[in-house]
């Protein structure tokens, strides 16, 4: 897929004239019954008069061709025990990243719950967490006027994303306004890129589950976490990967490998699409998702598993390439896969057991980069490295933590001693107090034996911080008296806000 340009694609007329490339260019007039509804692909269900249109769990028109047919329910209840432990794994997400991110693995190949996807993908992304250090960061690039070049393109790309659904169905709506507006901010937040047709596609599924800020933060991973390079100019990363996944397939599936090598088939002729709209635009709906819910968690490993398995079905026996006799027959081929590869369960299930790792891929990144630079020279496009899934962005990225505070210290009567601790007992203490006091000629006047002694967890004698001192004794101490127990209620607090800190954490 090339690099989005002015003269790419069929311009989308606007009513009187071009649109200007704002938000509210996109919305037609009251009267505005013109040929540029007619024309856009989804409408034509409103301009025939079928205002009650009937749409699937997903949001797509029925009969469509984004829609399905029968699908594999989850039961309700088994539903409900999934969003009960996904809500509880939100809840404590660095808890779980951190002790158990095998086990959220293993819940994002079972799916996410339809009700959490949104909140999911954002956590596993990292989006979140940007959205988190980048208050009104949208905001401001949404409020700016955006690069009229990469605005025309986009308002051409914007009513060919999920035409039957409802969210993209009519032009002017709520789904193609937040899709401009995501897409305009990635062009001002990297310049440098700009815009690619490919991130239309991603950003509109990104839509589909959360609002346009969100969305344009979890965009922003993809396009510098998950497929670094993929939408730059020269298309570079995209063209590396399509090397990757051909040397792949020969361990995978040699008799597809061969074929494709003796048609002398390019990889960027079948796996461009794929690849850079992760599927999107490829598999059945209910596929599309799972293979999401596995790739923000794994990363990029889960587009080549796909990718392998679709290659290795389709042209992975003798009887198949039968009817793939020439380039033409095998690129058809690829291009109308059987449902019954593409489906849910089959699908998901060889995609878990296919044997890739990110090791694997990145062994091979390292040799066809070698060989890149030994027949083209130097990569024009220096992308960022490239994280393999949730814990890998989580660890280069850690959010924010909220502020701790200490919890109550322990509290101990006065005559109960101090194990493990070098402090003197209170009574010694008072004793040494009233013999200063009759020294300096003060009045002797007792400790009040009510007041409480205060334990840290370090075990070390400490006055409560919550109530003054009411011996007027102490309020004589040389500085040199004061200092030491003074030095070892500090170390005492330090070292509890410490250990809380850390237990907290973990």
């Amino acid at each position: 897929m090339a690099k989005s340009s002015g003269e790419n694609g069929p311009r989308a007329p606007a009513a009187g004239g071009s649109l200007s490339g704002t938000r509210e260019s996109l919305a037609q007039g009251p009267d505005a019954t013109t040929a540029d509804e007619l024309s856009s692909l989804g409408s034509d269900s409103e301009v025939n008069g079928f205002a009650e249109r009937r749409i699937d769990k997903f949001g797509f028109i029925v009969g469509s061709q984004g829609a399905e047919g029968a699908l594999e329910e989850v039961p309700l209840e088994v539903l409900r025990q999934r969003e009960s432990k996904w809500l509880d794994m939100l809840n404590n997400w660095d808890k779980w990243m951190a002790k158990k991110h095998k086990k959220i693995r293993l819940r994002c190949q079972k799916g996410i719950p339809p009700s959490l996807r949104g909140r999911a993908w954002q956590y596993l992304s990292g989006g979140k967490v940007k959205l988190q250090q980048n208050p009104g960061k949208f905001e401001e690039l949404d409020l700016s006027p955006g690069d009229p070049k990469w605005l025309d393109v986009i308002e051409r790309d914007l009513h060919r994303q999920f035409p039957f659904h409802e969210m993209f169905v009519s032009r002017g709506g709520h789904g193609q306004q937040d899709l401009f507006r995501v897409l305009k901010a990635y062009t001002l937040y990297r310049p440098e890129e700009g815009y690619c047709q490919a991130q239309a596609p991603i950003a509109a599924v990104l839509l589909m589950h959360m609002p346009a800020e969100q969305a344009f933060w979890c965009l922003v991973q993809i396009c510098e976490k998950y497929l670094p390079g993929y939408y730059s100019e020269k298309l570079e990363a995209i063209q590396l990967d399509g090397e990757i996944l051909f040397s792949l397939l020969q361990k995978v599936s040699p008799v597809a490998h061969k074929h494709l090598s003796r048609q002398k088939i390019d990889p960027l002729l079948y796996m461009t699409e794929w690849f850079m709209c992760a599927f999107a635009r490829t598999l059945p709906w209910s596929s599309v998702l799972r293979v999401w819910d596995m790739f923000f968690c794994e990363g990029v490993k889960i587009i080549f598993r796909v990718g392998l398995v679709l290659l290795k079905h389709a042209l992975g026996s003798p009887e198949k390439l039968k009817a793939c006799q020439g380039q033409y027959e095998t690129i058809e081929q690829l291009r109308s896969l059987s449902p019954k590869i593409m489906q849910e369960a089959f699908l998901v299930q060889e995609v878990v057991e296919l044997p890739v790792t990110e090791r694997q891929i990145e062994r091979e990144h390292l040799i066809q980069l070698r060989r890149w630079q030994e027949t083209r020279g130097e990569l024009q496009c220096r992308s960022p490295p490239r994280l393999h899934g949730a814990k890998a962005i989580l660890e280069a990225e850690p959010g924010p933590r909220p502020t701790l505070q200490p919890s109550p210290s322990i509290r101990l009567p006065p005559d109960v001693p101090f194990p493990g601790s070098k402090a003197k007992p209170p009574k010694q203490v008072q004793n040494e107090q009233r013999k200063r006091s009759k020294a300096s000629g003060q009045p002797d006047k007792a400790l009040a034996p009510s007041q409480d002694t205060v334990v840290t967890a370090a075990g070390d004698a400490c006055p409560p911080q919550e109530v003054p001192p009411k011996d007027p004794i102490s309020q004589h101490l040389t500085p040199q008296d004061s200092a030491p127990q003074n030095l070892v209620c500090r170390r005492s607090q330090e070292s509890l806000t410490s250990q809380e800190s850390e237990d907290t954490y973990l």
